[in-house]
């Protein structure tokens, strides 16, 4: 399973799970886009969102009991898509970005799949 015309693009990803980050990078590895940066802290995550080319980020909402507005906030600032992905449901999401995409933890490669290439769509 491919995301049609959309393999290779590049994901900066943020989750403070190892483990899930872990999983989540093999899914888009699989999906044949590629890992940009990876991040599990807010500090490391600005850093890297202000430092790395990407074309679209997926953001756990809850980074180590913190909310991930102020990296959305970096990315909205440099035009890059991105989509939330929360165990909160869509009320979980920073209000400011309600509007955005959201992928309900856990997700599976096909809803994966099709939010990317919606976001990268601008749908």
């Amino acid at each position: 399973m491919t995301a049609t015309g959309l393999s290779g693009r590049s994901v900066f990803l943020v989750e403070d799970e190892v483990m899930i980050r872990m999983m989540v990078a093999d899914m888009l590895e699989e999906l044949g886009y590629k890992v940009a940066a990876e991040a599990g802290d807010i500090p490391e995550a600005m850093r890297l969102a202000q430092a790395t080319e990407f074309d679209i980020a997926i953001l756990d909402v809850n980074v180590n009991g913190k909310v991930i507005s102020p990296v959305a906030d970096v990315i909205k600032a440099k035009g890059c898509p991105f989509i939330f992905a929360t165990g909160y449901g869509s009320s979980g999401l920073p209000e400011q970005y309600r509007d955005r995409p959201a992928l309900q933890k856990p997700f599976q490669l096909d809803a994966l799949s099709k939010t990317i290439e919606a976001a990268l769509r601008g749908g």
